[in-house]
């Protein structure tokens, strides 16, 4: 926890901002160069459960553990440590198993010397000496046969920009999108941070149709991932199109946009597979935290790495980690797909790509196997506005430690199971006591600790939510006013 006056809502012994219990969110129409094919409307479902997470035995049957993506530069070169999660529980995968292994869809490059190395699937991939160039329009040889995706990546590519961020001769590339006419740029924290390996990096910023611009950091929120850039004397730029990411249905159409593997103008599909997913990721970007000691592992989730390193280089301890709820999507999301746009049908913004799920056993193998994710659009817009207005973003604090309620003995039913309340915090005010079971948070189903820290942090300081819990075998509500997460 970031300060004793502030309470806790983390894991006992958990390490991390994310431990703290408890959290859950118009671009002018570029024409397509050809009439595209009706795209139809979004459709509104309920989230399939989530499967266990990777590195720790959550469930029978279970092989999974977590592993890093790998950097993307010009050519091998010395890298920078990557971040770990804490080991704590950690258990190997054996041979035969089937692994899947979670990773940042990060910074290719990362922490890793400006010449890296790309590691897909088992194999490095070498990248040219220069920066890869991409499409500055859709290019269409057939105008009597568009299709929808056509339109939809005609509209959003104007709004989709590679970021190159470098420091002490590390670096990588990733993506955004652009908010405002005047340059300002939407990302993921560990983008323009390098992972937290640098408060001040050299920012590049090259648009869809080949400008380059330089940028300087607005403000960065660690505790979601989210970042906003600046970029210097931009003018004429083209924002994306907000939509509203909790109107979203299981089985509606996406489209990623951005700069996999440092190839720019990069459009792949797929489908929202999930909503509320929640995940809990090693950041050495996030804030410290002054946690007890381990007593336990995390609900049988591990928390997953944005690791920049390479092949079997020493890696660093992560400082903190953080829980995120995200959008769950098969589109094709890769190193270097960080901050850049996931869209629906009618090409509006409804995730910024975050992070990717990836078989196999070692960092070489990371690469998109369909398990993608992306932090809803109301949160990232709620939070972009705060750091453009204030530059920074605040986050709800229940005030409680809490556990996963199906670890605890003689557990009846899954939850996030309260240990213990802060005085006089959001909480206790709202009259929720130690072993009391949380089930639901303003209608999402709470599973662990880890959803309830999802849902809290998604949230404002102040917000006001809904919370069902069991307290000696009967559901009761009550609703609770959050805290403010000091960072």
């Amino acid at each position: 926890m970031s300060d004793p006056q502030n309470p806790d809502d983390r894991t006992p012994g958990a390490q991390s901002a994310a431990e703290q219990p408890a959290d859950r969110t118009s671009i002018p129409e570029t024409r397509p160069e050809a009439a595209a094919a009706p795209t139809p409307p979004p459709s509104d479902a309920t989230i399939p459960p989530r499967p266990p997470m990777p590195g720790y035995e959550a469930a029978a049957g279970s092989g999974f553990h977590t592993q890093p993506t790998q950097p993307y530069g010009a050519s091998f070169g010395h890298a920078a440590p990557a971040a770990t999660a804490e080991h704590h529980d950690k258990q190997r995968v054996g041979g035969g198993k089937v692994a899947a292994i979670l990773v940042a869809a990060a910074l290719v490059g990362g922490a890793a010397g400006i010449g890296g190395a790309a590691a897909v699937g088992s194999s490095f991939v070498a990248a040219p000496a220069s920066q890869s160039a991409g499409p500055s329009s859709i290019t269409v040889n057939n105008p009597d046969s568009v299709n929808a995706t056509t339109a939809i990546a005609s509209k959003v590519l104007p709004s989709v920009v590679t970021i190159s961020a470098s420091s002490n001769g590390s670096g990588g590339t990733g993506s955004g999108v652009i908010l405002s006419e005047d340059g300002y740029v939407l990302t993921n924290t560990h983008v323009v941070t390098l992972d937290g390996a640098t408060g001040d990096p050299r920012l590049s910023v090259t648009t869809s149709d080949g400008r380059v611009y330089a940028a300087t950091i607005v403000g960065t929120d660690p505790t979601y991932d989210l970042a906003v850039i600046k970029l210097t004397d931009a003018s004429g730029l083209t924002p994306i199109e907000f939509g509203d990411s909790s109107k979203l249905n299981v089985g509606d159409q996406t489209v990623a946009v951005g700069a996999p593997l440092g190839l720019s103008n990069t459009v792949t599909t797929g489908i929202v597979s999930a909503l509320n997913r929640s995940i809990q990721i090693a950041s050495s970007a996030a804030p410290d935290s002054e946690a007890e000691p381990d007593q336990g592992s995390p609900g049988g989730r591990t928390p997953f790495e944005f690791d920049f390193g390479q092949g079997q280089q020493e890696q660093r301890q992560a400082t903190s980690s953080i829980a995120i709820s995200v959008i769950q999507t098969d589109a094709a999301i890769n190193p270097g797909n960080s901050g850049g746009a996931l869209v629906d049908g009618k090409g509006r913004l409804i995730g910024i790509n975050v992070a990717i799920a990836s078989a196999g056993g070692t960092s070489t193998e990371a690469g998109s196997i369909g398990v993608g994710f992306a932090i809803p659009s109301t949160v990232a817009e709620r939070v972009a506005n705060e750091i453009i207005e204030n530059g920074s973003a605040s986050h709800g604090l229940l005030g409680a430690t809490v556990g996963d309620a199906a670890a605890a003995e003689g557990a009846t039913r899954a939850g996030a199971l309260i240990d213990d309340v802060t005085p006089d915090g959001a909480a206790a005010e709202a009259g929720l006591q130690k072993g009391d079971v949380v089930t639901r948070f303003n209608g999402v189903a709470i599973t662990d600790q880890v959803d309830l820290t999802a849902q809290v942090r998604a949230l404002a300081a102040g917000s006001d939510a809904e919370i069902t819990y069991v307290r000696d075998g009967r559901e009761e509500t009550t609703t609770v006013t959050l805290g403010e997460l000091q960072q």
